[in-house]
């Protein structure tokens, strides 16, 4: 999972990015990059961190040119404490490439042996993305063979790169001198919108909170498998790249990994949430009787629409008994298990009075590796709850994610072959109550009913590009990020 964003304009964009990217930070705070280009030629600063560290005003001020784009990144696939691997990427042919990239290509070993031994290209990272940077360069320069580069050869290399790739992938690309190509796999899992500002300009970004934040106004999201080509002067040309494109985003994204401002292919994230409460309010009444619980808690962020409207449909107390340190980051996307498991009681405090004596019902927007809920169940006890009963908003990841979530381990994951009251006795509560994998499907589809398909294989283990083999997830598996130090535990 990343954030990415491009913007063509007639006005230096160097701080629309940077505030764009801003908006996007909870989707990648590894690293950030921004290119810009002026004159034909391209301009880029990015390093490890977030980003506003990553950039001063010296920085800002080598970034000149009234277009660009810009990346946060997580790492999924790569070496992680690599620099070189933060994006945008650059080649300088055809033309002059730059690229950003959300997703994760599963056959991405595969294609890098194409483009040595077929297209004599060199790939100088373990990055994806730079493999997929060099599948559209080639494309791109067997569009253009005959001729200079417009829309119609544009939409030619997109519609060869969909042959080419398989997984997920939302990308945004600024070829020099000629415009900005934005597109978006066949089965649209990672999401990716567009957008323009009163003055004309045109933004592409992975939420449309990153639209609305800058200024433009949302015009939809980008189709499956769509490309558009954004020439300098501004205008958008559209085109269906891909032979049977199926609209599947990625379920998670509504649970946890979109801020909840944002619309995602017509649905609203945060009115998926308020409906994931709902129909979790079925599960937590068939599981521990509403007599027996006091007071319904959020563990902050993501949980707290769930959380309240749950609360609602129980008729009880909602209160806040966590309150979260916002300098901390997601722990969830935290590279190395001891990390994320230390950050846990620095990322969250604890209101006591909440507690004390109180049967508590504490409300979580997903349950992964387990290793946060201990903590936060712990926490409540040492607080002198009586008894701890715990919601999950989703249900058990069981499944290894091979679209760009960094979830590819069955070790890691608490439910993969345990039973539910195998994971309650894990995390210690009282209870453990976890949504149905099709009430949440349908809590998510109802907030727009033409969104029929989701890629949900973290809970069902359905791959939605029907091309996952035990092979693959081996593969992967070996292939995501490292940290530099080895996790003192994996729970």
């Amino acid at each position: 999972m990343c954030g990415i964003v491009g913007v063509v304009s007639n006005a230096l964009v160097n701080q629309t990015l940077y505030d764009a990217l801003l908006l996007l930070q909870h989707r990648g705070q590894d690293a950030a990059g921004i290119v810009t280009q002026q004159n034909g030629k391209f301009f880029m600063h990015k390093a490890k961190g977030m980003v506003r560290d990553v950039f001063r005003t010296r920085n800002m001020r080598g970034l000149p040119g009234t277009s660009g784009l810009g990346q946060v990144r997580y790492p999924t696939a790569g070496n992680a404490d690599s620099e070189e691997e933060a994006q945008p990427f650059y080649t300088n042919a055809p033309f002059g490439l730059v690229l950003v990239h959300n997703g994760n290509l599963t056959n991405a070993q595969a294609l890098r042996r194409e483009l040595l031994q077929g297209d004599h290209r060199h790939i100088n990272t373990d990055s994806d993305s730079e493999v997929l940077l060099g599948v559209l360069a080639h494309e791109l320069a067997q569009a253009t063979r005959d001729g200079a580069l417009g829309p119609e050869q544009a939409f030619a290399a997109v519609a060869a790169v969909h042959r080419r790739l398989r997984g997920s992938y939302a990308v945004i690309a600024h070829i020099a001198g000629c415009g900005m190509l934005v597109f978006r796999d066949p089965f649209g899992i990672r999401p990716l919108c567009f957008g323009r500002a009163a003055d004309g300009a045109v933004m592409a970004a992975s939420e449309s909170v990153a639209l609305e934040g800058t200024g433009h106004v949302m015009e939809r999201c980008v189709a499956p498998g769509e490309a558009l080509f954004v020439t300098l002067d501004g205008k958008v040309h559209a085109r269906q790249c891909a032979d049977r494109p199926v609209l599947s985003p990625c379920i998670f994204e509504f649970v946890y990994l979109a801020r909840p401002d944002s619309v995602l292919d017509g649905i609203s994230v945060y009115q998926a949430r308020l409906n994931l409460g709902q129909t979790l309010a079925k599960r937590v009444i068939s599981t521990v009787p509403p007599s027996e619980i006091d007071v319904v808690i959020p563990i902050p962020e993501s949980s707290r629409p769930s959380a309240n409207e749950l609360a609602r449909a129980l008729g009880k107390p909602y209160r806040e008994g966590f309150v979260k340190n916002r300098y901390v980051g997601r722990t969830f996307i935290m590279p190395g298990q001891a990390v994320r498991k230390r950050s846990v009681r620095q990322k969250l405090g604890l209101i006591a009075s909440e507690f004390a004596g109180r049967n508590v019902l504490l409300v979580d927007d997903s349950i992964v590796r387990g290793t946060t809920s201990q903590e936060i169940v712990q926490m409540a006890r040492d607080a002198g709850a009586r008894k701890v009963y715990l919601a999950s908003a989703a249900p058990p990841v069981r499944h290894p994610n091979v679209y760009g979530i960094d979830m590819p381990t069955r070790e890691e994951l608490v439910a993969h072959g345990r039973s539910v009251d195998e994971v309650r006795r894990i995390i210690g509560a009282d209870a453990l109550i976890y949504q149905d994998v099709a009430a949440m499907k349908q809590a998510v589809s109802s907030v727009n009913p033409q969104v029929t398909r989701f890629d949900a294989s973290c809970f069902d283990g359905q791959y939605v590009t029907g091309d996952i083999t035990e092979d693959d997830i081996a593969r992967l598996r070996a292939a995501r990020p490292q940290p530099s130090t080895a996790p003192e535990d994996v729970a």
